[in-house]
């Protein structure tokens, strides 16, 4: 075949011609560099490849990490894990095997991605997430994809949402924002961690964490830098506290002293606060996590407490009392979780106050049945988005969309087994959801979420929203 019949059988003639006449318009200084660019996005993107491999997540246990190739590059996207899988969510799908990882290994996920998964999206657009999301949902054909591994499906998803957002040439959080139909992207306000407790430290603390969010802050910018110094005075509160000794930190990056009550832990955070000097702007929320010490129908307080007395269990009537008791005389604007995941009766009772927002993780699951359910019976205000627990960034979008038609606050959350990913901060933006959980503002896999909504904030520039005040409802 000559050099014109090759031109000929591909059209190449009139695409070369038609880079050339764009370079010369453009009066590009390097038309080479330019004309391979034209070239190149005259070609629709597919995908070509996928490759998983098994890497470990903060907590120094397995996950799982894909990487996503097309003709335009290549895209990677890791999944985090919780301390446990409830009932109600997708299936994260681990070997087993005792003596690899003490059971924890992922094998399987990568094996089910590099020979099922890539084998059914070649070829197909990572435009068309929902079409790759369908795709791998039919392949699974369980409820809750414990065939193939909610933990193998969502790193794939999660690839192809980021290569969607390079073929379109715009960023991840407005592909995201473009996907869910929104026309508004805003900067959510950060939970920042900063006590620890419950499962995710070793310490006396029963509750699992207490937070901060600078709602008061005129930007994202300057909510990271109240957070992190409110986080810095809290240390040196812990330190003064214990003659000069500090403390541990929890998993998430909380701070993990031996606390006596709930009380107390706020007492600790309202003085390192008090010290900012922005007090009012700055707000509180208690993640409970009851379920972890409930037991039966009353609630252990004392469960981690090395001597413990028996006399601090709470009913849940009990609880209800204390928790109004806090949000007197503490700035609380959310509890998630208060009481065990499946108490909806006094989840109900305790939202019907009004005291503050009442946020469904444990009880939710990020479950669109439990959601409708709890906006059924009104059990609670706002869900706790965590997306490996549904499975797919397509599923994320819906079951946010259902919460914001009832007029929730949605909440979107990092695990306490996180990766170098920052997925979440791209997604919080993208479906505004006016907070984000990501940990404390420290430890590199939680401050990398913080930094790329530095970096979002810093490209949107005088179009960048801040949720602020408006963080229940940033519609």
């Amino acid at each position: 075949m000559s050099v014109q019949e090759y031109l000929d059988k591909h059209m190449l003639s009139r695409k070369i011609e038609d880079a050339v006449n764009a370079a010369v318009r453009a009066k590009t200084s390097d038309p080479v560099l330019f004309i391979a660019n034209h070239m190149k996005k005259a070609v629709s993107s597919v995908i070509t490849k996928v490759k998983a491999r098994q890497i470990l997540d903060s907590r120094g246990i397995p996950t799982v990490e894909v990487d996503l190739h097309t003709n335009k590059g290549v895209f990677r996207a890791s999944v985090p894990s919780g301390d446990s899988s409830g009932t109600y969510e997708a299936i994260e799908l681990r070997d087993g095997d005792k003596g690899m990882y003490l059971g924890n290994s992922v094998a399987k996920a990568v094996k089910n991605i590099n020979e099922k998964i890539s084998e059914a999206l070649i070829g197909m657009d990572p435009k068309l997430q929902g079409q790759i999301d369908q795709a791998m949902i039919d392949l699974d054909k369980t409820e809750k994809k414990g065939e193939l591994g909610a933990n193998a499906i969502l790193a794939v998803s999660i690839a192809a949402c980021k290569a969607g957002a390079a073929e379109k040439e715009v960023p991840l959080c407005k592909h995201l924002s473009d996907l869910s139909g929104r026309a508004n992207m805003v900067l959510p306000v950060p939970a920042f961690t900063v006590l620890s407790g419950g499962k995710h430290a070793s310490n006396t603390f029963a509750i699992q964490e207490i937070m901060i969010l600078p709602i008061g802050a005129s930007r994202f910018e300057e909510a990271l830098q109240w957070g992190s110094e409110t986080y810095h005075h809290l240390k040196a509160v812990i330190a003064e506290k214990n003659n000069g000794m500090g403390c541990n930190a929890g998993e998430d990056g909380g701070l993990a002293p031996d606390i006596s009550s709930l009380k107390e832990g706020l007492e600790l955070v309202k003085e390192a606060i008090n010290r900012t000097g922005y007090n009012d702007k700055i707000k509180i929320a208690i993640d409970v996590a009851a379920t972890n010490f409930c037991i039966g129908t009353k609630y252990d307080l004392d469960l981690n407490a090395p001597n413990k007395c028996g006399q601090n269990f709470k009913s849940a009537d009990d609880m209800i009392g204390m928790y109004k008791e806090l949000c007197n005389e503490y700035p609380i604007v959310f509890i998630e979780d208060p009481f065990d995941k499946e108490d909806w009766e006094h989840t109900k009772m305790f939202s019907s106050l009004g005291i503050c927002q009442v946020v469904g993780d444990d009880l939710l699951m990020s479950n669109p049945k439990r959601v409708e359910r709890a906006i059924q019976e009104s059990a609670c205000n706002a869900l706790l988005l965590k997306v490996n627990q549904i499975g797919t960034v397509t599923e994320a979008i819906e079951v946010v969309r259902l919460a914001r038609d009832a007029q929730w606050a949605v909440v979107t959350s990092h695990r306490c087994g996180e990766t170098e990913d920052s997925f979440i901060s791209d997604l919080s933006v993208g479906l505004a959801t006016g907070v984000i959980k990501a940990g404390a503002p420290c430890r590199g896999e939680r401050t990398m979420k913080y930094n790329q909504l530095l970096r979002i904030e810093e490209e949107l520039g005088d179009q960048a929203v801040y949720a602020g005040e408006d963080w229940r409802l940033s519609l």
